[in-house]
């Protein structure tokens, strides 16, 4: 039996009180672990679209009340196991998707009581703050490449927004297993997927340029929508005839599916959300982030992070360098 690591009493965290209110710093009484629950310390929390639309009270489907402590994603170590854990030690070093919406504390703080179903082993070859940037977009795009779309290789596949936070993943995901990877990106970030291993679109020329140059006109048989609205009805007619499928992650408002009828092609949503709302096939999560760390401890799977660098303190500033759209990369937050 692992003994307990000595930990305080209450612990400080950033927490948002109402619809559109400003971060602000708190005290918290240190959790009770519940059965199958461990107690971590965070080190790093990465910072998603999601929080700051949590935030703001635009983001009912997160089905986050407030006040709340935000943050998706992070990286840390076990500090204590609670009853009926198995399989994880003080001292292991772990990420995970693990709270921040549900009702569940989120990873702008100190320490986190964490489901262990959700836990994966940190990439050994990435640092903390690269670790605590992947959760979110890793499982996000498994879920859609390979649970939805079931890549394989030798197909053609389209990442729309493929230098954005789940795209950029997409891609490295997309040539891991084998297929013909295609983005569509701004024109300075072309250097980026190319070092990827894929083939750079400019997301400001008419697709059908592309779809005529890369397919001979044929379509891709995966296209995988980052972005929604217009890009995912483009999506649409840029998929192949007969067995082409498109997945979007942002599949909101109304769409007519009428192309992808004409075309014999399938569609279908990610909805990456749902275990931690639910409660129901955390361990699937787990699983996930463990083939991703696999794949970045084989050098295929590198995180685009931000220059910049935040801490706690400044975790505000880190939300807004994320709202002002300057972010070159995933935003973190540095929390130990």
């Amino acid at each position: 039996m692992n003994t307990p690591t000595p930990v305080p009493s209450r612990f400080n965290a950033q927490r948002v009180e109402e619809p559109g209110g400003p971060l602000v710093a708190v005290e918290l009484p240190m959790p009770a672990l519940a059965e199958g629950q461990v107690l971590v310390r965070v080190l790093a929390s990465g910072v998603n679209p999601l929080d700051l639309k949590i935030r703001a009270g635009q983001a009912a489907h997160a089905r986050q009340p407030l006040p709340a402590v935000p943050g998706i994603d992070m990286a840390g170590v076990v500090a204590r196991v609670g009853p009926g854990v198995t399989g994880w030690q003080v001292g292991d070093e772990v990420y995970a998707m693990a709270g921040g919406v549900g009702g569940l504390q989120g990873s702008l703080a100190e320490w986190m009581a964490v489901d262990a179903r959700l836990l994966a082993r940190r990439p050994r070859l990435l640092s903390v703050r690269e670790a605590a940037a992947l959760p979110l977009a890793t499982i996000t795009a498994w879920e859609g490449l390979v649970d939805r779309a079931r890549v394989y290789a030798g197909q053609t596949v389209l990442v729309q927004g493929g230098a954005g936070g789940v795209g950029h993943v997409a891609v490295q995901l997309a040539v891991a297993r084998g297929a013909r990877v295609f983005a569509t990106v701004a024109a300075e970030d072309f250097a980026l997927v190319v070092g990827w291993g894929a083939t750079p679109i400019d997301f400001r020329r008419p697709l059908d340029e592309a779809i005529a140059r890369h397919t001979g006109g044929a379509g891709f048989d995966i296209v995988f929508d980052t972005v929604g609205g217009a890009v995912l009805d483009a999506s649409f007619t840029a998929v192949r005839r007969d067995g082409g499928h498109v997945v979007s992650i942002l599949g909101w408002g109304t769409h007519s599916l009428a192309p992808l009828s004409f075309r014999g092609a399938t569609y279908s949503g990610v909805f990456t959300l749902q275990p931690l709302i639910s409660g129901q096939g955390r361990e699937r999560h787990a699983a996930i982030l463990g083939q991703m760390a696999a794949l970045a401890d084989a050098g295929r799977l590198k995180p685009r992070l931000d220059a910049r660098r935040f801490t706690l303190q400044n975790a505000a500033a880190a939300h807004d360098h994320l709202a002002s759209g300057a972010a070159r990369g995933k935003v973190v937050v540095e929390v130990a």
